[in-house]
């Protein structure tokens, strides 16, 4: 039997097979990447973003297309990592937008939104590139296109439609000398073609299931959930569990989250009319209105007074209330049974501390993006308010960052990604966050993050010192260094595994057995007559005496340079390092 339309149903049931067929093959597009680093990679970002999308459409009690087109846009939106989970997040868009008034799909509903979702893709991305995800995206959108109405089966119209995406992608290798090099197809295209293979698995009837590697759920330190990945070491959430502190800090109980299904659209008047009333009940406001529905989330003592606020402008859904006092209390309990099972240190004695007042209101504020224990150090004793942990090893989502930002009680807020992989999920947090000004600072890694910042002026306005912060860092050169996880070739260059790699903004300039030799060699390479200074930061597994040893040799062969070694705390990267 032909299937010549799609109903919500059968549109849910695709889209959760798509979405298990990425994850499933997640390890497999992770090993596309063309530098054998071992950082999040490409499967896994795109597996988190479309997982996020899931989870949304699984809690929706009314299955239509408008609501699935709402909870895929919405969901894959906020939980988009890095620059391929961002951009898949701007094609589930880009679809969605096109299909939202559709009460069944059609295959002219389906063309459509190829074409809508590959407009979208290309306009999120400053410079497109051709020989990555938009290639495939533009090959199966023009094909939809060019097949429309040819064929009486859907099925039959969609294989045809991911023929000419495989076929655009096989070619990747052409468009992209760096691919060819190694061997490879793009990584992100071939995410894609994954999730568009499972969908069409699903509207043949043949869904794909998570297998056990593909149900492993890779989850951010800066969500604060436990990872069960091999690699991904857990952390404990510290904040509003710590027990110094006092429930008596929390001005408001209950905070306050539920959708307004709109009667009408409504202005940016009325929205502002809407924010003005709920911060005149509570605090830790994020009000965003699109023409069918309000997300609202809102710190208060009277969330009864939120909900018919609401209600004045269409019906309630996703209702949910969390008394953070009790949660407070349950946390710090929970702490104690940790602490309990694990030996006790010997403490030294400390001086007693007064519990600190909430943080007052001010002008500008700081939320960066941080690897590692000593880095976190460091970012806090220069100002910064938020620490995200992430980074290259695992990208923080859109609404991690936007998490972040609600803490900080500031009017300006910078944002320091840190790392180039994040930077898009920062920039689409800024334009989603709408009751506080965001900067995103481009930083490119942590050393560029911490020149940023001290760079800042509180006198200066905020345009003035996202330039001045910006330009900044454009003098420091960076450096990492690492192990590779494979073997391969890049920019004419043959890596075996666990090859140390000294690796540049221009890439990877330095290739070796020995650290400390990979080390100095790649600093070789990025000091010149206008150096005034080297900075290194050593991750967890380089010891203070093998630090202490590094800086000896540099000073003793940049005797003109200031040399400063500190504790990063960094996992994977041996070396952080500056030249400035």
């Amino acid at each position: 039997m032909s299937l010549v339309e799609i109903n919500a149903n059968v549109f849910k049931e695709a889209f959760i097979s798509g979405a298990n067929n990425i994850s499933n093959n997640k390890e497999y597009i992770n090993e596309l990447n063309v530098f054998p680093v071992p950082d999040g990679d490409t499967g896994t970002n795109m597996t988190l973003t479309i997982m996020s999308a899931v989870s949304e459409i699984n809690a929706l009690k009314d299955i239509t297309i408008q609501s699935l087109a709402k909870a895929i846009a919405g969901g894959s939106l906020r939980g988009a990592r890095g620059n391929s989970g961002v951009i898949l997040s701007q094609i589930f868009r880009g679809f969605c937008k096109e299909v939202q008034g559709c009460t069944v799909l059609t295959q002219e509903d389906v063309a459509n939104g190829f074409a809508h979702s590959m407009e979208t893709a290309y306009k999120a991305v400053m410079k497109p590139k051709e020989g990555t995800i938009l290639t495939v995206a533009r090959a199966m959108a023009e094909t939809a296109a060019d097949l429309l109405n040819e064929y009486d089966d859907i099925v039959d119209y969609l294989e045809e439609i991911v023929k000419a995406g495989d076929e655009a992608l096989s070619r990747t290798p052409e468009m992209l000398p760096v691919l060819k090099e190694a061997g490879v197809v793009d990584s992100g295209g071939q995410g894609l073609i994954e999730i568009i293979k499972g969908i069409v698995a699903g509207l043949k009837g043949t869904p794909i299931s998570l297998t056990e590697q593909g149900a492993t759920q890779t989850l951010a330190r800066g969500a604060g959930i436990l990872s069960d990945t091999p690699g991904i070491r857990p952390s404990y959430v510290v904040g509003s569990g710590s027990e110094h502190i006092s429930t008596a800090d929390i001005k408001f109980t209950y905070c306050t989250e539920f959708i307004v299904l709109l009667d009408k659209p409504v202005d940016d008047a009325e929205v502002d009319k809407i924010k003005e009333f709920l911060l005149s009940i509570g605090d830790s406001l994020v009000c965003v209105a699109d023409d069918e529905v309000i997300k609202i989330h809102v710190h208060t003592n009277h969330p009864g007074q939120a909900f018919e606020k609401g209600l004045e402008y269409g019906q309630l859904t996703r209702c949910k209330i969390d008394n953070m006092r009790e949660e407070h209390n349950e946390r710090v309990s929970m702490s104690h049974e940790v602490l309990a099972e694990k030996p006790t240190p010997k403490a030294e004695p400390v001086e007693s501390e007064e519990v600190a007042e909430p943080a007052e209101a001010k002008k500008y504020g700081f939320v960066a993006v941080s690897a590692g224990d000593g880095l976190d150090t460091i970012f806090t004793e220069i100002g910064v308010d938020k620490i995200i942990h992430g980074g290259q090893t695992m990208n923080p989502s859109t609404d991690d960052i936007l998490s972040a930002i609600k803490t900080v009680n500031a009017e300006n807020i910078f944002i320091l990604p840190n790392n180039k992989n994040i930077i898009m999920a920062a920039n689409q947090a800024s334009e989603i966050c709408e009751d506080k000004n965001i900067l995103v600072i481009p930083s490119f890694s942590i050393p560029q993050g911490i020149a940023a910042v001290l760079s800042f002026s509180e006198d200066m306005e905020p345009e003035d010192n996202k330039a001045t912060m910006t330009e900044a860092f454009e003098d420091v050169k960076t450096g990492e260094v690492t192990f590779a996880i494979r073997d391969t070739s890049v920019d004419g260059k043959e890596i075996h595994k666990n090859n140390i790699m000294g690796i540049s903004e221009k890439g990877i300039d330095v290739v070796g057995t020995d650290v400390q030799k990979v080390t100095q060699d790649l600093i070789d390479g990025m000091v010149d007559e206008d150096s005034g200074l080297i900075s290194l930061y050593y991750g967890e597994d380089v010891t203070p005496e093998e630090a202490d040893k590094l800086k000896e040799l540099l000073e003793e062969k940049y005797s003109d340079l200031d040399v400063d070694i500190r504790f990063g705390g960094q996992p994977i990267y041996y070396y952080i390092l500056s030249v400035e």
